[in-house]
């Protein structure tokens, strides 16, 4: 072995480092196979996150023409458009056209449901390939035997028990299934709905009687660029002229670039959101590669010794492990980062039911980039201090194998490198995160949460070592393994205190997300909504609802869509706004009128007008949306309403109860200024809740609903209970994906138990020989295990408890804005689970011990 010699060149030293390394790797991977798991766990978790969502991401913008049907696409709400503006834009390609709205289908004894219906012309489907079954062309959409064909999602034919050939009633059209729908070329755009699809063609919808004056129709008409005109230079150009020819036709455009701006904004906030708790998995992970390069170094003796006795440097020491450590973590990347990029090609071959999106499974290097980034930095943080730590221990030391090692903290040039190191991990974290604000939380929740573990696993030693000595041989033994020299204590907490608080956390946000949206209805939320109400049979409605439900409370507004053109004289798509308000600027909104203060409405600021106010348009906005709008009294606002523009000034802000359920307009303006326009009108009904039984309440909502479907058949029942569950089937995909984000976290909470465990096998092993040698029997140590491991279990249980909750508070209340249940008895729950497996675990890890007979042992000794 080539000596160490002080004047070494800077290349010369580093090339033996290399070699020195490699060299000792040479007797394989032997004791890093938990390191190894930790490592690849994490990364492949971030890996397949990132994986997934850019190929989520790719397939928004790959298939954007098929997704948004065309080129460009102009929508326009309760209004077709107008012959010179579809002679535009034909004249521009090829313009199709299709009419979205929800109504009820009736099927006489078998019941009704709510539908989202969709109209198409014959050039449907412009883009892609429109399958049902069996297979028909659109034809078989046309009128035969006096009624229309239509095209049925699956949905609605188990729902209602009906297959193809059946009749069923539209408004006041009888319609025939013709075949189910398979696939819908342009079904993403359209967005989460309410009802299954009913796909017929816009003659039956205008033969269907559900087209009155102020009907909530979307028309959206749909330009395919014709070859060679078609690029991106083309494309700009089209919008810029059809904007200059129609500056006020108030219609929503949207090109191929951008077919679902969105959806792919949640699919980013999303993906990060699983990205942090694939990191998570990682730190957990970290405390496995902390053990792991301990348990290294402390194999390494005899090699550290016999480096430093010839006179390598401690630091040239701590480098060639380091080097051998950071290269074993390269392999845990690779693995992790292979195992991470197969998971979006898994997933379109047998996965496409999970996610119904357009899915491109492509290599993803920048996102495997970033996950190897982690994965390294995360190892480097995690092992610096272990190795750090061997730079002063003096050789003596090192060749006495009953002597552990120093546990100071290492020399300053470690702690300086572990602090850049730390730095950069927090940087990379929030750098390419969407919301660095929430990047930043988790980062100080992490931060805090590792702190506080730490002073937990220290303040049970301290305790334990602060008990009067116990009488009872099993609980001694217990209570010193705890605080004992070199006890896996810290490890345990660590670990299994990550994975509780995990566990919590999410348990506690998928609890409340579900109450929220689909749990206990408000006392005052309504059981229906019905909408497109017809303006002439306004009151014969509300006569109807009074006879048919008596007792129930019944309110009834007007209702309009508008788009909001601009605020203060700043156009609303070029408009600064913050994320959670931006649904306001995009689309159409519900707005309506009136002459008093509506219902779940209290005005804060301002003064409401008077009853028979006749003067310019004036509007009363909600208070907390204005603030974060930055609106205030007096500022001027201008909506497009039916191809209208209108100004109007703020006279007023309210603030409204949304929780409610009821109905609730950010925007509302004096009678006079649509005086005269075609509307119709939203009502809601609302039993008194806590007067009538559950199933009875179920049978009477059923009831009403096809009454309603049969004696108003244009008009739109939607009943909250159902619109809930279609919410909640939502959160359940989504929890899904977070659930199985957090399995790995999980799983490397376990492993790192695991490791811990084998960790401090060879000294539980010379204990239990001792132990067994004085008269120690198997049931005393198997006694002291169990308490051992129990206390431990419960202290850090109580604590991710406390942490769990807390975090999800935070999430809860702080993040989403919503009020917070602590739901304890799940909670209380996972956390009693995680001190079972620990319990198990640690059992499990020192099974083997009781059984060893102490002779060949004890010829070692």
């Amino acid at each position: 072995m080539p000596g160490f010699v002080a004047d070494r060149s800077a290349w010369s030293g580093l090339a033996l480092v290399f070699k020195l390394a490699l060299r000792e790797m040479r007797g394989g991977l032997r004791g890093f196979g938990i390191f190894l798991a930790c490592v690849a766990l994490g990364v492949a978790a971030i890996a397949a996150v990132g994986s997934v969502g850019r190929s989520l991401t790719d397939g928004l913008a790959a298939q954007g023409r098929l997704i948004l049907g065309g080129d460009l696409s102009y929508s326009l709400v309760q209004r077709e458009a107008t012959e010179a503006e579809q002679a535009f834009l034909a004249a521009r390609g090829d313009l199709s056209s299709v009419a979205t709205l929800r109504a009820m289908v009736v099927a006489g004894e078998k019941g009704s449901a709510l539908v989202e219906v969709k109209a198409i012309d014959d050039r449907y489907p412009s883009l892609g390939i429109l399958e049902t079954d069996p297979p028909l062309a659109r034809d078989a959409l046309g009128a035969t035997d006096g009624a229309y064909g239509a095209f049925a999602d699956p949905v609605l034919l188990a729902r209602l028990g009906l297959k193809a050939g059946d009749r069923v009633s539209l408004g006041h059209l009888p319609v025939i299934l013709k075949a189910a729908i398979v696939t819908e070329p342009d079904k993403v755009v359209a967005g989460v709905g309410f009802g299954p699809r009913l796909m017929i063609s816009q003659e039956a919808l205008k033969a269907s009687g559900l087209l009155q004056p102020g009907s909530l129709v979307r028309w959206t008409y749909r330009l395919v660029l014709p070859p060679g005109a078609d690029g991106d230079a083309a494309l700009a150009s089209v919008q810029t002229t059809v904007k200059q020819a129609f500056p006020e036709a108030g219609w929503e455009m949207r090109s191929r670039l951008e077919a679902a701006p969105r959806l792919a904004r949640e699919i980013e906030r999303f993906t990060q959101f699983l990205t942090l708790v694939g990191l998570t998995a990682l730190l957990v992970g970290g405390v496995g590669v902390a053990n792991a390069v301990n348990a290294f170094v402390d194999r390494k003796r005899p090699s550290i010794a016999t480096l430093k006795s010839i006179g390598a440097p401690g630091g040239q020491v701590v480098a060639i492990y380091l080097l051998q450590v950071m290269l074993m973590a390269l392999i845990g990347v690779a693995i992790g980062m292979a195992l991470g990029a197969t998971v979006p090609f898994l997933l379109s071959t047998v996965g496409r039911t999970l996610i119904p999106l357009p899915l491109e499974p492509s290599f993803a290097p920048l996102e495997l980039a970033l996950a190897a980034l982690y994965g390294l930095l995360t190892a480097f943080v995690f092992a610096l201090l272990p190795l750090g730590r061997a730079h002063d221990v003096p050789v003596t030391a090192l060749f006495r194998a009953a002597v552990q090692l120093d546990r100071r903290m290492p020399r300053r040039r470690y702690l300086v490198a572990l602090g850049i190191a730390i730095a950069a991990l927090v940087t990379v974290a929030v750098v390419f995160s969407y919301d660095r604000w929430l990047a930043l939380i988790f980062v100080a929740a992490a931060a805090a949460v590792f702190l506080l573990l730490r002073l937990v696993a220290s303040g049970l030693m301290r305790l334990a070592r602060a008990l009067p000595r116990v009488q009872r041989p099993a609980v001694r033994l217990a209570i010193a393994n705890i605080h004992r020299p070199a006890a896996p204590t810290p490890s345990l907490v660590l670990s299994l205190g990550l994975g509780i608080t995990l566990i919590v956390t999410l348990a506690l946000i998928e609890t409340n997300l579900r109450n929220q949206l689909t749990g206990s209805l408000p006392a005052e939320a309504p059981s229906f909504f019905f909408l497109d109400v017809p303006g002439s049979q306004a009151e014969d409605f509300r006569a109807f609802l009074a006879k048919e439900a008596p007792g129930a409370k019944i309110e009834q507004v007007p209702m309009m869509r508008g788009r909001l053109l601009t605020l203060k004289g700043e156009p609303a798509e070029s408009y600064q706004a913050p994320e959670d308000v931006q649904w306001v600027l995009d689309g159409d909104r519900g707005i309506t009128y009136s002459a008093t203060v509506p219902e779940n409405s209290k005005v804060v600021a301002g003064a409401w007008w008077p009853a028979d106010y006749a003067g310019p348009p004036l509007v009363s906005f909600e208070s907390e949306i204005a603030e974060k709008l930055r609106l205030g009294i007096g500022d001027v606002i201008t909506v497009n309403v039916l191809g209208r523009r209108i100004e109007a000034r703020i006279a007023n802000l309210r603030k409204l109860e949304w929780r409610s359920l009821g109905i609730n307009f950010v925007m509302v303006f004096t009678p006079n200024t649509f005086a005269g326009a075609p509307h119709t009108d939203l009502a809601t009904l609302s039993w008194p809740r806590g007067q009538i039984a559950d199933n009875a309440l179920i049978t009477r909502e059923a009831a009403l609903l096809r009454a309603a479907a049969e004696t108003f058949p244009v008009v739109t029942s939607v009943r909250v209970r159902d619109a809930l569950q279609a919410v909640d089937d939502m959160v359940s995909q989504l929890a899904l994906a977070v659930r199985a984000a957090a399995s790995i976290a999980l799983a490397a909470s376990v492993l790192v138990l695991a490791g811990a465990m084998a960790a401090s096998y060879q000294a539980r092993l010379y204990d239990a020989v001792v132990l067994k040698t004085i008269g120690a029997t198997r049931a005393h140590l198997l006694t002291a295990y169990i308490i051992e491991y129990g206390v431990i279990a419960l202290a850090t249980a109580v604590f991710g408890f406390m942490a769990g909750s807390m975090a999800g508070w935070l999430i809860i209340t702080r993040v989403m804005r919503l009020s917070f249940d602590l739901s304890p008895m799940s909670t209380i729950l996972a956390a009693l689970v995680a001190v079972v497996v620990a319990v198990g675990i640690g059992l499990a890890g020192t099974w083997r011990i009781l059984g060893q007979k102490p002779a060949p042992y004890l010829r070692d000794l």
